[in-house]
């Protein structure tokens, strides 16, 4: 998988997207925010978050966090690639680290940040049948493309985290650039 990294000027952060393999399929493990979060509270999302002065780059960025957030050890990761830097409403610049992770590995909640670990399968968020797209206009007039996952196992995939995932499909070939 290719360094899709991009330089931006603003807040940054990383997130760790984790596949594995279970049950002769790939899945894709996400988290869903605790209510005690400043930021997106109860949303689904990768783990990750801000770009602390120690990190060396995104990468160990990315890594810390999840090892943070739900337990996850450097040596269940294997770093694949880097997918896009994604600019935020609120400014923030995410780096998306793609890895293969050693499945099953002992989880640790941190519940201050997290209150749920889940996943979802590839072959469900790559069915187009299962992803909406909606044009969301701003005040000045400008448009995007919303993208919502339908619910899986009682959670809704939406907003940025949406977004990467359909960035990730698109890279992993499960669906057309033109989505």
């Amino acid at each position: 998988m290719a360094d899709h990294g991009e330089a931006y000027n603003g807040r940054k952060a990383a997130v760790l997207i984790p596949l594995y393999w279970y049950g002769g399929e790939w899945h894709v493990l996400f988290t869903r925010r605790s209510e005690g979060v400043n930021d997106h509270k109860g949303q689904v999302s990768f783990p990750g978050g801000a770009i602390e002065a120690d990190d060396r780059n995104v990468y160990q960025a990315a890594l810390r966090e999840a090892n943070e957030e739900i337990g996850l050890e450097l040596g269940d990761v294997e770093i694949l690639g880097r997918l896009k830097d994604y600019i935020t409403i609120s400014q923030f610049v995410i780096s998306p680290i793609v890895a293969r992770i050693n499945w099953p590995f002992p989880i640790r909640i941190n519940s201050s940040e997290v209150s749920r670990v889940f996943s979802i399968p590839l072959s469900f968020l790559g069915d187009r049948a299962n992803i909406e797209i909606r044009t969301h206009t701003f005040s000045d007039g400008q448009t995007t493309r919303l993208f919502y996952f339908a619910p899986y196992d009682g959670e809704l995939l939406w907003g940025i985290t949406a977004r990467i995932t359909v960035r990730l499909l698109k890279v992993l070939g499960f669906l057309e650039n033109s989505y």
